[in-house]
């Protein structure tokens, strides 16, 4: 049975973030809330929990995982930006957006998109997020909690947990969050392909 947080949604009480991320380095997988739904989070290099994602929303071997950066300096050091892809990555962000780039060689190769080396990375803006994120001090391997079948993510934490109970080790709720995921942007050839429309506008990239 999955443990249950209840959160302030923008001043997250610092003993529950702390009992979080205590799950995420302890090897567990969350439910959490972001600007964009909810999503699975684990420690970045954990196989297991990755496994157990893949299980949850039955992906496939292409599917592309998320590393959620706290700020830019924490994303560079995970992927490739040149200088047009920064600018347009920065411009965006914090925000809405997923963006697949090249990974450099602090990305663990089984997190990697098989064929590309590539991983999606993002930096939220949420303050939950942000707060699991600066207490963890590195980014967060995740995904956002699309079930097979369901166009949307959950909205609720209650509704996590009666979903996933016995799946997750842990669930955060911190009242409604948005229904949209992520816009998703493939810059991994150097240009911007729109993958996903979702919540972040993708005028920007079209």
């Amino acid at each position: 049975m999955a443990r249950y947080l209840d959160v302030h949604p923008v001043n997250p009480q610092s003993r529950s973030i702390k009992q979080a991320v205590a799950v995420i380095l302890d090897g567990g997988l969350i439910a959490y809330p972001t600007d964009s739904g909810y999503a699975l989070g684990a420690q970045l290099g954990n196989s297991e929990a990755k496994d157990r994602i893949v299980r949850i929303r039955q992906l496939d071997e292409k599917h592309h995982f998320t590393l959620m950066c706290k700020d830019f300096a924490q994303l560079g050091q995970f992927v490739h930006l040149d200088n047009a892809v920064f600018r347009a990555v920065r411009a965006a962000t914090p925000g809405q957006y997923t963006f697949i780039l090249p990974a450099t060689a602090e990305v663990p190769k089984k997190m990697l998109h098989p064929k590309k080396r590539t991983v999606g990375a993002r930096i939220p803006d949420h303050p939950v997020v942000c707060a699991l994120l600066e207490e963890l001090g590195e980014p967060m391997l995740t995904s956002t909690l699309l079930l097979p079948g369901q166009a949307e993510p959950p909205t609720s934490g209650w509704e996590v947990k009666e979903e996933l109970d016995h799946q997750v080790d842990l669930v955060i709720d911190c009242g409604e969050v948005g229904t949209e995921p992520t816009t998703v942007i493939d810059f991994s050839e150097g240009f911007p392909e729109i993958v996903r429309r979702g919540a972040g506008d993708p005028t920007p990239f079209e």
